[in-house]
C-alpha cells in the first residue's frame, strides 16, 4: 500500500471513530434543534473603537491569547525575522484583519469551535463568511477531512532522441530508493513518496512527489529535487542535452487539470446538512432555491471552461492566507475545487466542497512573523503538528462561504449586501 493510501485509510478510520461517539452525535442533534450559539462574537457595522475593544476582549477570553501586534500595542522592529521572506524591505503594508465565528468543525485534526481571522480590504466578505459560519454552527458543525498530501516538483530533461530517453528512464526507475536516501540527507522533513514520468518526443518530465510535514513545502521540494538532479547529472549512463529544475508541469501557482484530479498540497473534503429552518432563519431562503441556483450556476461554470465548479473559494482563502502568512499566490491553485448542493428527501440541504490543491503550512514561510503567528495561534494552529488541522479549517471556511454566497444569489440579496457592506459612505 502506498503511503498516500495508508494516510487516507488512517484519516477515514479516525473520522469513523469521531462520528461514532454517541455524546458528540447527541450534541450535534441538540445544536441543530435549539439553533443557538452560547456566546456571540460582538459584530458591528460601521466599525468603532468600542466594538473593536469588545471583540478583542471576547477573543482573549475565549482563546487565552493576547494580540499585541495585531492591535498595534507592540510594533514590529526586529528586521532579522524577515530573512527569507522579502528582499529590499522598506516597510509594512497594513491590511485590515477581521474575525468570523465560531466555526464549528468536526474533523480528524480540527475538532471544536474556531474563530477565523481574515485579512482583506473587500467589504461584505467577512459579513458573508460570518453568516455562513453561523448557519453551519446552528446545523451542528461542518465535517472536514484532510484526505491525502503531496507536493510536486517536475524537472524536464531533453535528449537527442527517444532512444536515449528510454535508456535514461530505465536507469531512473531503478534508482528511486537512492533518490529517497538523497531526500533524507537533504531535508529533515521531506519524504519522497513517488516518481512519475511523462514523455513527449525527446523530452522527459519526471514528477517527484513529496510529503513535506507541516510546511507548505515549495522551497523544500525544490531543494530536494535539485539534489536528486545533481546526482542524476553525475551518474546517469545517458546525459541529457539540457535539463531544468521545473518543466512547468507540477501546477505550481496555477490551476491545472492534473492537480485537480489528484492532489497538490493537501486534499480536503467537507460536508454539512442544513435543515430547512436554519436555511430560512439565517440564510433567508430555502433549500430548494439554493439547490436550483447551484444546478443552474454549475452549467454556467461548465460553459465558461472553468477547472472545477465553485462560487468563490479564492475570497476566503486569500483573506486567510494573508492573515496567517501563507504564500498568497498559491490561491491560484488552492481555489480550484467542486461545490455540490443537493435537496435531501426530507427537504433539507446537503452541501459539500472538495479542495485538492491546498498548499498551506503552519511552520516556515511567513507563519512566524508577528501578526501572522498571532492569527495562527488564535486558531491553535501555529507550529509543528498543525498543518492538517489548518487544512481542515480551510475546507470548513470555504464551505461556509459557499453556502452564504449561494443563498444571497438564490434569494436575490447579492447586490443589496454589497450595497450595505461594500461601499464607502
Amino acid at each position: 500500500m502506498s503511503s498516500s493510501s495508508e494516510m487516507t485509510r488512517k484519516a477515514l478510520l479516525a473520522l469513523s471513530a469521531l462520528r461514532d461517539t454517541s455524546q458528540l452525535i447527541e450534541e450535534i442533534k441538540n445544536k441543530a434543534t435549539t439553533g443557538t450559539i452560547s456566546e456571540k462574537l460582538p459584530a458591528e457595522t460601521p466599525i468603532t473603537a468600542e466594538g473593536t475593544r469588545k471583540r478583542l476582549e471576547f477573543l482573549q477570553q475565549k482563546t487565552n491569547h493576547q494580540f499585541h501586534f495585531l492591535t498595534g500595542n507592540s510594533h514590529f522592529s526586529d528586521t532579522t525575522l524577515l530573512h527569507g521572506n522579502i528582499e529590499n524591505y522598506i516597510g509594512m503594508t497594513l491590511v485590515p484583519t477581521g474575525i468570523i465565528g465560531p466555526l464549528k468543525v468536526l474533523g480528524t485534526a480540527a475538532n471544536g469551535e474556531f474563530y477565523i481571522p481574515l485579512a482583506t480590504s473587500e467589504g461584505t466578505l467577512l459579513a458573508s463568511y460570518h453568516r455562513g459560519s453561523r448557519a453551519c454552527y446552528m446545523a451542528g458543525g461542518i465535517t472536514s477531512l484532510c484526505l491525502i498530501e503531496g507536493v510536486q516538483r517536475s524537472p524536464l530533461f531533453k535528449f537527442k532522441n527517444i532512444g536515449e530517453l528510454g535508456v535514461f528512464l530505465i536507469w531512473i526507475l531503478d534508482k528511486i530508493e537512492d533518490f529517497r536516501q538523497i531526500t533524507r540527507n537533504t531535508s529533515r522533513y521531506a519524504v519522497l513518496t513517488d516518481v512519475k514520468s511523462n514523455i513527449e518526443g525527446n523530452q522527459l518530465i519526471l514528477t517527484f512527489d513529496f510529503q513535506t510535514g507541516d510546511a507548505a513545502g515549495q522551497n523544500m521540494v525544490t531543494i530536494c529535487t535539485e539534489a536528486i538532479c545533481r546526482y542524476i547529472e553525475s551518474h546517469a549512463p545517458i546525459q541529457p542535452e539540457c535539463w531544468f529544475i521545473e518543466g512547468n508541469y507540477s501546477g505550481d501557482k496555477k490551476a491545472t487539470a492534473q492537480s485537480f484530479r489528484t492532489v497538490r498540497g493537501k486534499k480536503v473534503t467537507a460536508e454539512i446538512t442544513l435543515n430547512a429552518q436554519v436555511v430560512k432563519e439565517v440564510l433567508k431562503t430555502t433549500p430548494a432555491a439554493m439547490e436550483q441556483y447551484w444546478r443552474s450556476s454549475t452549467i454556467g461554470t461548465i460553459q465558461s471552461g472553468s477547472i472545477g465548479a465553485q462560487g468563490h473559494y479564492a475570497n476566503g482563502l486569500a483573506a486567510l492566507f494573508i492573515a496567517t502568512g501563507q504564500d498568497v499566490a498559491c490561491v491560484s491553485e488552492a481555489a480550484v475545487g467542486i461545490t455540490r448542493m443537493e435537496l435531501t428527501p426530507d427537504g433539507h440541504l446537503y452541501a459539500a466542497v472538495t479542495l485538492p490543491n491546498l498548499i498551506v503550512g503552519t511552520v516556515g514561510g511567513g507563519t512566524s512573523l508577528p501578526t501572522q503567528r498571532e492569527c495562527l495561534e488564535l486558531m491553535d494552529c501555529y507550529g509543528a503538528g498543525n498543518a492538517r488541522k489548518f487544512a481542515e479549517l480551510c475546507g470548513a471556511l470555504v464551505l461556509a462561504g459557499e453556502l452564504s454566497i449561494a443563498a444571497a444569489l438564490a434569494a436575490g440579496q447579492f447586490a443589496q449586501a454589497h450595497q450595505k457592506f461594500g461601499r464607502k459612505s
